[in-house]
């Protein structure tokens, strides 16, 4: 079965659309159309539902789906078995994305303690929210992700990587600053939230809704991006926010920043990794995966 067929019938499944999945294959739109329908042709049925505003697989194409995201990765790894064997020294790239918890802590350290060891090594971070780095894996631009939040998404799998408490984080001299509050006292102030699809806001607001309190119950005062920016403004004295304590350990060795705990609350999130699905590893993530638990409490 020509590979190039499944390939095409893949990127308009994840995509959508035709025009998208070329834009992400490479090629024009009409390819992608011919390759579709020699596909539908050779196998005698449709395979994709093209008379609404998105391109959907029929059954026989969601069948078909799985079974061509298996055989994709095991043509993924014949061919790099064939160019580089499972022995010698590591080479390549490799490509992750991260959340900005873990993407402006943990993880740049591990890339670069990695790095070190396998210098052939070509070692790319994207750091966003945790949303757009799922997205990103499962389109295949990223290879893998390390996240604050399990989104539901069918073109990715996650487990857990490692885990990271979130606190109140406070300007210094507050009068909450390290004091446990109760929910009363954290409606009296102004709350800093990080944008949505933020890994720790989703956190935020599981916890939240567990003890009935909605985040538009307390005094949201802005949306200020992502966990630099709330940090930024917390540290200035515009407000508190919640925060990974890995993300304000030096401000708070440094007096810059305090903390706080909500009674009721115990925000501890589970970083995850992200892979996408069906898709053959290279060795150089496999070997980061490895190296990186070694590293990571568990």
């Amino acid at each position: 079965m020509d590979t190039r067929q499944l390939a095409a019938f893949c990127a308009v499944v994840e995509r959508r659309s035709f025009s998208q999945a070329a834009e992400r294959l490479g090629v024009t739109q009409p390819a992608v159309s011919l390759q579709i329908r020699s596909l539908e042709q050779r196998l005698g049925a449709q395979l994709l539902d093209r008379s609404g505003r998105r391109v959907e697989p029929t059954e026989a194409g969601l069948r078909l789906y799985a079974s061509a995201q298996k055989l994709l990765a095991q043509e993924e790894q014949l061919l790099r078995d064939v160019a580089g064997g499972d022995g010698g020294s590591l080479t390549g790239t490799l490509e992750l994305g991260a959340s900005t918890g873990p993407g402006g802590t943990v993880v740049p350290l591990l890339l670069c303690e990695f790095g070190e060891l396998h210098p052939d090594v070509r070692i790319r971070l994207t750091v966003s929210d945790t949303q757009s780095v799922v997205d990103r894996v499962a389109d295949r631009e990223l290879e893998l992700g390390a996240v604050g939040a399990a989104r539901r998404h069918r073109g990715v799998v996650f487990e857990p990587f490692f885990r990271d408490e979130l606190v109140l984080a406070v300007p210094p001299g507050h009068a909450f600053a390290g004091r446990t509050i109760s929910l009363d006292d954290l409606r009296s102030v102004p709350l800093l939230v990080m944008q949505d699809g933020a890994g720790v806001r989703q956190v935020i607001e599981d916890e939240l809704r567990g003890v009935g309190v909605r985040l538009r119950d307390l005094d949201v005062r802005a949306e200020l991006g992502l966990q630099e920016s709330v940090r930024s403004a917390v540290a200035a004295g515009h407000g508190v926010t919640f925060i990974s304590r890995t993300a304000v350990e030096a401000d708070l060795a440094a007096g810059t920043i305090a903390s706080a705990r909500v009674r009721g609350l115990e925000p501890v999130r589970e970083i995850f990794l992200v892979r996408s699905s069906g898709r053959a590893e290279t060795r150089a993530a496999e070997a980061f995966v490895d190296f990186a638990r070694t590293r990571l409490p568990s």
